[in-house]
């Protein structure tokens, strides 16, 4: 087959996924198929402009969620997140060209949404029977869809292929080359965001349907490119701390070398400025963040708040006013249901017991950047189960952590662990076993029924908390630590139950900048996020390799600057004559 026509028939495979509309929260997704190279059965209306939106966000499922890819390449190569060699083995473990492609999905989800949006602008600005109002909100959508994905492409790979229609239309299937950073965020992230917020329904607004994108969720976006442009151009030599350091030492315990776990140590790391940002003005940038996270925490954008912490993670609050931006799912559901709760929480039996993985959790360093009162640890972490055979074969149960009240309620039998299925006790991690983890209720907690291989756990793209963070960190960058700042953080910890930080004990930029990044750690966990905080404030290195080369259940933590980006994949070294070689190291 010639290179151009591998190239077609990718593309071809790519545009024949099914569309779905979605309607309100109480019935999210409704199954209406249809095809999108020729859709006979779209009708010029709001109906017809909406089915088009729709087969965009369907993209999400069918190019990378459906198959258990996502949201590997967002979680797993960080410094806090760990779990089951195995599962890690590959792209977890820095095989980014591995044989599993799991950043390859990265590239070809993206894309493939990107394509989707530039058809359905085109089909929608063809329409004559749509109102004015709806079509704008339509045409919205799709802009603010496509700069989230140019903006996730844009930090994984840096310099990327614009397309600003569908290859269907422009005809160029094979000679498209890579366009620098600073373009990519200058000509097509930011003018796509800035158009959107001003163009998408407020949650306000009559026509907003809950689930979709809004004003706030385009204008948020805007502020954390512009947060992130910011940290990413500021100069070398910054200083930020993170807590960390190698996960365990090797000691004698009754005559065995045992993995003995250490807690995290304050590191001061000095930054690198991106490559690729150089020719941005820090200042200017937190000055935009500034004034736009400022504006959708103002009001100006609909009405969004910081909602109780019960209610963000329950099942009726999977389309509240916190969640800009996130997954819409259906239990059981072949296209709609997801994967990746079964390794982030586990798959229950009829029995109540996990019968399958519970593999990825938060590191005992994670763990230890809280208060015990904290409702993100408290409630927010899984601390009993039984595994099925692992467990049941010795009538025990697994718990977490094995210090502080969770031990001591171990001892006195306190509820949960009064369970009468636990006949022989309760067991807990001493050795480094991959079974031990922080593992997150976030979206067990939303789960309808556990017991499903594919679920209804919504994966969040983005939360009003990362633009009230955006606020504090952008004010601090400004204007060093003050009361408004302080505010801000305070205002997402205190929700968590989290004691409030004290302005006076911020004597420097640099130390409130280093609690708002270990903040964002501690809320956004297991979010998609850490990997691309840590690559943004020019850290990822050195906060990989503090770690010591390997975590506590083996898996290689190791990082060379490689693996500052991702691999192109090979295949689109083939196809596209517009690149001839890959990222650095990867060749």
């Amino acid at each position: 087959m010639k290179k151009k026509n591998i190239f077609i028939y990718l593309m071809a495979s790519s545009l024949l996924l099914s569309g779905a509309v979605m309607t309100s929260c109480e019935s999210m997704i409704e199954e209406k198929p249809f095809d999108f190279i020729v859709p006979e059965d779209v009708e010029d209306s709001d109906n017809g402009a909406d089915m088009w939106v729709t087969g965009v966000y369907n993209t999400l499922h069918e190019a990378m969620f459906r198959y258990g890819s996502f949201p590997r390449p967002l979680d797993y190569d960080c410094d806090y997140i760990s779990g089951a060699v195995w599962q890690f083995s590959q792209f977890g473990s820095g095989n980014f060209q591995g044989g599993d492609g799991q950043a390859d999905v990265l590239w070809t989800g993206m894309y493939s949404l990107i394509n989707r949006a530039n058809i359905a602008v085109s089909e929608i600005n063809k329409m004559q029977n749509v109102s004015e109002e709806f079509k704008k909100n339509a045409l919205g959508e799709c802009y603010f869809l496509k700069a989230w994905a140019y903006f996730y492409l844009v930090r994984a790979y840096g310099a990327i292929p614009i397309y600003s229609v569908s290859v269907n239309e422009s005809g160029q299937y094979t000679n498209n080359p890579r366009i620098p950073i600073a373009q990519v965020y200058t000509e097509t992230i930011i003018p796509l965001l800035k158009d959107a917020k001003d163009m998408i329904y407020k949650n306000t607004d009559n026509g907003f349907k809950p689930g979709r994108v809004c004003a706030a969720t385009a204008a948020g976006l805007l502020a954390k490119v512009y947060a992130t442009i910011g940290s990413a151009s500021m100069s070398t030599g910054e200083q930020i701390t993170v807590k960390t350091g190698a996960p365990f030492v090797m000691q004698n315990v009754n005559g065995t070398m045992t993995k003995v776990y250490t807690e995290p140590v304050p590191t001061t790391f000095s930054k690198d400025q991106v490559a690729g940002y150089e020719s941005f003005s820090s200042q200017e940038y937190y000055r935009l963040a500034y004034e736009v996270a400022g504006d959708v925490i103002g009001g100006e954008y609909g009405t969004h708040k910081l909602e109780d912490y019960d209610l963000i993670w329950s099942p009726s609050g999977k389309t509240c006013s916190e969640h800009l931006f996130g997954l819409q799912t259906k239990s059981g559901d072949e296209l709609y249901g997801t994967l990746f709760s079964s390794h982030y929480c586990g798959r229950l039996n009829a029995a109540g017991n996990i019968d399958n993985s519970l593999t990825v959790g938060c590191r005992k360093h994670w763990y230890l950047l809280f208060e015990e009162k904290d409702y993100r640890v408290d409630k927010g972490v899984l601390h009993c189960w039984i595994r099925q055979n692992s467990d049941t074969s010795w009538g025990g149960g697994s718990y977490y952590p094995n210090f502080g009240k969770w031990q001591r309620m171990v001892e006195a039998k306190e509820p949960p662990f009064d369970n009468p299925k636990v006949t022989s006790g309760w067991r807990c991690d001493e050795a480094g076993s991959e079974q031990f983890f922080a593992f997150t209720t976030k979206y067990s907690q939303q789960i309808a029924d556990q017991t499903q291989p594919r679920t209804d756990a919504n994966y969040p793209f983005l939360r009003y908390a990362d633009v009230v963070l955006i606020f504090a960190e952008a004010a601090n960058e400004l204007n060093g630590p003050t009361k408004e700042s302080v505010d801000a953080l305070n205002d997402v910890r205190t929700r968590s139950n989290a004691t409030g930080k004290e302005l006076a004990n911020f004597t420097d930029k640099t130390r409130l900048r280093s609690a708002i990044l270990e903040e964002r750690a501690m809320e956004l966990a297991l979010e998609g996020d850490r990997r691309w905080d840590l690559i943004r404030w020019g850290i990822y290195l050195q906060a990989m390799n503090a770690l010591g080369g390997m975590d506590e259940a083996n898996n290689v933590k190791q990082r060379s600057s490689k693996h500052l980006l991702f691999p192109i994949p090979t295949l689109e070294i083939l196809t596209n004559q517009g690149i001839n070689e890959n990222n650095p190291g990867w060749d």
